[in-house]
């Protein structure tokens, strides 16, 4: 079996506020394989946002490690870091986060030209990307000219214009309405297999949680398998 894409290795997290000491993950343990789609789901405040950004290297947690591509992202320098994040993790929030003042396929460009991408190159991956998600004649439509749905799908070719070996996704359908949530997840779900990107994506809908390949849950600060009851 190959080497998993992400391994967190306990993770701990613990928040303090007025006083007040909170430990939202304890020792938290988690492989994700090449290839493989899993659905982190829980409460709110449970620490899924928490896990979800250690492991893109965006939050250092209290302790614990996070090895992506044989590096613990961890113990790397700042510039290291955000390198190793770059190249090899792709990220999708909520909310879409586009820039306002540019169009589909310069938002989807951007993050390949800071990776060092000429304007043509990374345009030209952009295109691709937005044509794989069903967006090839949207491309230079700017956020406000696009549904809710559309503006999801660029944020999803976005973070993955730089094919990375891992994408992160913080409820990337929990702003949309059923039927449109459901598009976006196949639409992401599709990239990531054709891909072969891992992809942990944390949701409050367990029936599209129960579409992936197995689903995990935090329990008291760990990552466990999760069962319904």
């Amino acid at each position: 079996m190959s080497n998993p894409a992400l391994s967190l290795r306990a993770i701990t997290r613990i928040y303090e506020t007025e006083g007040e000491r909170l430990e939202v993950l304890t020792d938290a343990d988690l492989d994700l394989n090449p290839g493989e789609l899993v659905g982190l789901v829980g409460p709110s405040g449970s620490g899924k946002s928490s896990l979800l950004h250690a492991a893109a290297l965006l939050e250092a947690p209290n302790a614990g490690e996070v090895w992506i591509g044989g590096q613990n992202g961890l113990a790397l320098s700042e510039g290291e870091r955000t390198a190793l994040r770059r190249r090899e993790v792709g990220f999708v929030y909520q909310f879409h986060h586009l820039l306002p003042e540019l169009d589909a396929l310069d938002n989807v460009a951007l993050p390949r030209m800071i990776s060092g991408a000429s304007h043509k190159t990374a345009r030209e991956a952009a295109e691709a990307q937005l044509t794989a998600l069903g967006l090839g004649g949207r491309l230079r439509h700017r956020p406000g000219q696009l549904s809710g749905g559309e503006q999801q799908r660029v944020a999803i070719a976005r973070a993955l214009v730089n094919e990375p070996r891992i994408l992160l996704a913080d409820e990337p359908t929990g702003n949309l309405d059923p039927a449109t949530s459901d598009q976006v997840f196949e639409a992401l779900a599709h990239a990531c297999r054709g891909a072969g990107a891992a992809a942990l994506i944390a949701t409050h809908n367990h029936e599209l949680a129960s579409r992936m390949d197995r689903v995990v849950t935090l329990d008291r600060g760990r990552v466990v398998p999760f069962t319904s009851a």
